[in-house]
């Protein structure tokens, strides 16, 4: 029987409302949920697939261990499995001491998840070694907030983007990380004609479409920026003074360091034009209400904590924040990363952000999980604890959830600290992620729509996530993995209060203790219990027990969670980038994410249609970038530093600036040969935060001279447990490290392709191409069709079945891959049309059907649907009900409106 589960997105940090449907223990299908208060029913393309990601091809089903290196993992119970690792870390422990074990968890475990592991880590084994790839993402803007405000709380919420008057969205393309977060912002806009919206990037956006200024800065220049805005909002008098006096302090010494930064100063710094920094200024300054929202372009810097303190002096100094429309506001990364935070999950953090540096809380966490005391000695953030496994001084790492072999920074250094270590365990869903390899015990975690729990997201809203269906194989709960091996870890080293440590028998009882433990805290949650969520919907904290909800904006009152009850200003200096371009290295090589992909991609990478927007990496340069360097769109080029190289097609791009790249940072091995993007990002840290200069590296870029190229492409069966297309990626993925450059990925809808690509400086052995075939199920000679010419190393073979063209290779000359992908793709290749697919054309025969654009990225619905719909009679509700179109972000919902009016008959 069909039934229905609320739930929560388990992408972003925008926190979305999702309704699960499911039928016989199976995920059926997917929709935003119209209560939920982060998104009110509306999904993003990659919320709207998570159906289609709820299969068990790649997942971890079974506890797998080796006991050498140089072996292949074999399957074990559970018993043996977790008996092993808690032998193998009390064995390390009680020879090194608890420092020589580390923990490195995920961004979107659930909260109930990160409380077991920072208890193991803090309460039962006595050191801080425990940090999450938080630290990659939002550590700096936790610590911009303490700096500044005093406790890791975004002070505003969804909400008032309605009502502000200036949006300042900053280091953040909003409308590709977080989609609907950007739907609000467009339907503000349209609500408010004179709402100004300011976009500060180095390159130009999705979102930037949307701006009326568009202050495209040199990368790194942030604090100058701000400080410059600063400056014009002291001299044209508009601050307030009155909230400045009443409210902040440290604002005189700051004001001086104001008056150097001069638009004129600025813009030699941003390369801005002074004209141009001093309108922002005045547009934020003269707006009776302006919100800032921002992200990674901040937070991922050397300089990170300063970013965003220089942008909430901003606030500040006008008074606007803790009013409606007013604030800064940083939008959240990672769907659960602020319920880590909330915690202690990382390694400089406690339980209810309390802070270990700090005696008083060591104490007070000590006292309520009944321990002697919580070691004082600082843990290792994220760089570091790899850099100490690679010396040695940690021996045995527990990584749950995360894929550092593909996430962290400077790839060659991160990997080579995984094979150092003497013990790695991996808690994963999934098997095929970059950092599976290097696992000794590998163990199998349930997934979405499998798990139970909370998470909070980027407005402070708690969500609860619910199970729809029962874990697959032998996996289990994240917390239930962490729990039983704190008790057998536990008794191995002879801990009398084991026990008693971990008591529980429920995510809910998880929650119980981790709400008691906010209790008097600034995110007190005393308030908030399971049945309150379940009758009343997610909550916003503070939720303290006794009140009726939780409070929509901080601050309102101007009373801040500092020793003096005052927000602060501090000293915020402009620095550049970690790394200079200098001439062996020009170029500026930035970063980011794609609309439909997720990190890693090890969800995201098994949906066919999520690869429809870009299923490939490409690195974007400006025109003259490419001239100067012998290229041209669709050519390959090689990028190196001193940390990496990786081969990938570059494309044109006019959003660019000269000097200036970008890569999206989701692509790694598994979908090309290479680390991807992060294998050339430097690990320089912010002195505050620790987190990593993911954004920007200096690199070299030059034309990959590989000549020979090479293009397979071949329809999936799903009926076929060893020809769906997932069957043919995996074994796509085997040929990846055999050619300099190659890549391999999905690409179509209903009937799905594998696509794979490659290139060689020459022709390879002509035993390659049967290898290839005999991969791909074209070694059959029925219904083939070939071309071979020797002299120009050419030779091509076309496998059609019942008038379809089954799959194609095309070796030594590739004209055809593009619009022959797009016609297998839509079936739209007639039988009569196949002889062409062997032809050297770059352009489709002319009797082929235009390949039609897609109007709906979320349900993937082209315009020829939706036109041949309406020209059947549906109407605009009927054809959202049938091809669900405009259903769920909503952003296509203009475009339908014009197509349904089209459509419309005309009047005699």
């Amino acid at each position: 029987m069909k039934t229905e589960t609320r739930s929560t997105c388990c992408y972003c940090g925008t926190g979305c409302g999702v309704i699960i449907e499911s039928d016989k223990g199976k995920i059926i299908g997917v929709r935003g949920d119209p209560l939920h208060p982060a998104n009110f029913g509306r999904l993003c393309a990659k919320g709207a697939s998570l159906d289609q990601t709820a299969r068990h091809d790649y997942r971890v089903l079974h506890p797998e261990l080796r006991s050498r290196r140089d072996e292949p993992r074999q399957q074990v119970s559970w018993d043996e499995a977790l008996d092993h690792a808690a032998a193998r870390f009390a064995e390390t422990i009680r020879a090194y001491g608890p420092d020589s074990v580390a923990f490195y968890l995920a961004g979107q475990l659930l909260t109930e998840d990160y409380y077991i592991f920072n208890k193991l880590a803090k309460g039962l084994i006595g050191t801080n070694n425990l940090d999450t790839n938080s630290r990659l993402c939002m550590s700096s803007a936790v610590a911009g907030y303490k700096q500044t405000l005093g406790a890791d709380a975004p002070p505003c919420a969804y909400e008032d983007i309605d009502s502000a008057e200036c949006i300042l969205i900053a280091g953040s393309n909003t409308a590709v990380a977080h989609p609907i977060v950007f739907r609000r912002i467009e339907e503000a806009k349209a609500a408010n004609p004179n709402l100004r919206i300011i976009v500060v990037d180095p390159r130009q956006t999705e979102t930037s479409r949307i701006a009326d200024l568009h202050l495209p800065l040199n990368p790194g220049s942030d604090i100058a920026l701000y400080n410059a805005m600063l400056h014009v909002l002291l001299k044209e008098n508009l601050v307030d003074r009155d909230y400045i006096a009443a409210h902040t302090e440290g604002f005189a010494a700051h004001e001086k360091l104001a008056e150097r930064y001069t638009p004129a100063m600025a813009a030699e710094l941003t390369g801005l034009d002074p004209e141009a920094i001093i309108l922002a200024a005045r547009w934020f300054g003269s707006a009776t209400t302006s919100l800032s929202l921002y992200c990674q372009g901040l937070n991922q810097s050397w300089h990170g904590t300063h970013n965003n303190a220089a942008i909430i002096h901003l606030h500040l100094a006008t008074g606007k924040i803790g009013k409606p429309g007013c604030g800064p506001f940083s939008l959240t990364g990672q769907p659960n990363a602020m319920g880590g935070r909330e915690v202690g999950g990382l390694s400089n953090l406690l339980s209810a952000h309390r802070d270990l540096g700090n005696p008083d809380h060591r104490a007070e966490m000590a006292r309520f999980w009944g321990v002697p005391f919580v070691p004082p000695k600082p843990g290792k953030p994220a760089v570091e604890l790899f850099r100490a496994l690679k010396k040695g001084e940690i021996k045995a790492v527990w990584i749950a959830c995360t894929n550092p072999a593909q996430s962290m920074p400077d790839q060659a250094e991160v990997r080579a600290a995984l094979e150092a270590a003497e013990f790695v365990v991996l808690q994963e869903a999934y098997g095929n992620t970059d950092t599976a390899p290097y696992a000794d015990l590998l163990l199998p975690a349930t997934s979405w729509g499998e798990k139970e729990g909370t998470v909070t997201n980027s407005e402070r809203c708690i969500s609860r996530v619910r199970a729809a269906v029962p874990a697959p194989g032998e996996a289990r709960h994240d917390w239930q993995i962490g729990l039983d091996f704190a008790r057998r870890l536990g008794h191995a080293l002879g801990q009398p209060l084991t026990d008693r440590l971990f008591p529980y028998t429920s995510a809910e009882s998880i929650h119980a203790e981790h709400r008691e433990s906010t209790r008097g805290r600034d995110l007190d949650i005393t308030g908030i219990s399971y049945a309150l969520l379940e009758a009343q919907g997610p909550q916003q904290w503070p939720y303290p027990e006794g009140a009726r909800a939780g409070k929509v904006r901080l601050y309102d009152d101007g009373r801040y969670p500092t020793p003096s009850g005052r927000a602060r200003f501090v000293a915020t200096e402009h620095k550049p980038t970690a790394e200079l371009t200098d001439p062996a290295r020009p170029i500026s090589l930035l970063t980011g994410r794609l609309l439909e992909q997720w990190h890693g991609m090890s969800r995201t990478g098994t949906v066919p249609r999520l690869f429809n927007g870009e299923d490939e990496p490409l690195l974007k340069m400006n025109a003259c970038d490419l001239r100067h360097r012998g290229l041209e769109s669709g050519d390959l080029a090689r990028i190196s530093n001193g940390r990496g190289e990786i081969i990938v097609r570059v494309e044109g791009d006019s959003g660019l600036k000269r000097g200036r790249a970008w890569l999206p940072m989701h692509w790694g091995e598994q979908f090309m040969n290479g680390y991807g993007a992060n294998a050339l990002m430097p690990s320089a840290t912010d002195p505050y935060s620790a987190q990593p200069e993911l954004k920007h590296a200096a690199v070299a870029i030059v034309k990959a001279e590989l000549p020979w190229t090479l293009v397979v492409m071949r329809h999936g069966d799903a009926s076929s447990a060893t020809c769906n297309e997932l069957a043919l990626l995996t074994r796509a993925r085997t040929l990846l490290k055999r050619f300099p450059y190659a890549t391999a990925g999905l690409f179509g809808r209903n009937d799905p392709l594998v696509v794979f690509r490659a290139a060689l400086p020459a022709a390879p052995d002509a035993a390659l191409f049967a290898e290839i075939d005999a991969l791909f199920g074209l070694e059959t000679d029925e219904g083939s069709i070939v071309y071979v010419d020797p002299n120009r190393a050419i030779d091509k073979k076309a496998v059609a079945r019942h008038g379809r063209l089954l799959g194609v290779r095309l070796a030594g000359e590739t004209q055809a891959m593009a619009w022959l992908k797009d016609a297998m793709a839509d079936n739209a290749l007639d039988a009569s049309l196949i002889r062409f697919a062997l032809a050297p054309m770059a352009q489709a025969p002319k009797q082929a059907a235009p390949r039609s654009p897609v109007v709906c990225k979320c349900a993937d619905v082209t315009e020829a649907q939706i036109k041949s719909a309406l020209q059947a009679g549906a109407s605009l509700a009927s054809l959202q009900d049938k091809l669900k179109c405009g259903t769920f972000c909503g952003g296509c919902l203009p475009e339908l409106k014009k197509l349904a009016v089209a459509a419309q008959p005309v009047a005699a």
